[in-house]
């Protein structure tokens, strides 16, 4: 005879407010997703598919970008970038821009 074991399934959020960590990287990508939605209306119609959110902390943002090109350019938005994200309350110092290139 076998023995049945029914495990109950929990939903993914469920999962992550149970977990510490887990709600902590949560509540970062959150917070990183509603940063990029907030700069993306002041980004250049060219570059806004191409500038994807990254990591988050306490004072620096990370931007990902596609190639050295989108990099230069963001880089030169930065400031006003920060000034608007702090005018909506956003807590970020600095914004870090990273070449991440697609796979």
């Amino acid at each position: 005879m076998h023995s049945t074991t029914r495990r109950s399934a929990i939903r993914l959020q469920d999962a992550v407010a149970s977990a510490p960590t887990l709600a902590r990287l949560s509540q970062l990508a959150e917070e990183s997703t509603a940063r990029l939605l907030a700069i993306r209306p002041l980004l250049p119609a060219p570059l806004r598919e191409l500038v994807r959110a990254g990591a988050v902390d306490e004072a620096e943002w990370c931007l990902l970008v596609p190639h050295n090109a989108a990099a230069a350019k963001l880089r030169q938005l930065v400031p006003a970038l920060l000034i608007h994200l702090q005018g909506k309350g956003h807590a970020v110092r600095s914004i870090r821009v990273k070449i991440a290139r697609e796979r």
